[in-house]
């Protein structure tokens, strides 16, 4: 390994990754919902958040719709 490096000759490129990175949204959940994940982030040491968004991405490969019977339909 070299004690020094010149990237000053390096062409930049796009990050080919960066369509797979996440975006920030500002989302309204109930206090019950936060508690929940925030005590299972606590157990499983995984940020709150991360875990949010696991359970979510598992909802979307596994194609899961939310039930919602309890609406009355005209």
């Amino acid at each position: 390994m070299k004690a020094e490096y010149d990237f000053s000759k390096m062409k930049r490129r796009k990050n080919p990754y960066v369509s797979k990175l996440k975006k920030q949204v500002t989302i309204r959940m109930g206090e019950d919902v936060i508690e929940y994940f925030k005590a299972m982030a606590e157990e499983t040491g995984i940020p709150y958040q991360s875990l949010i968004n696991l359970y979510l991405r598992d909802c979307v490969a596994k194609n899961r719709k939310v039930n919602i019977s309890w609406l009355k339909r005209a």
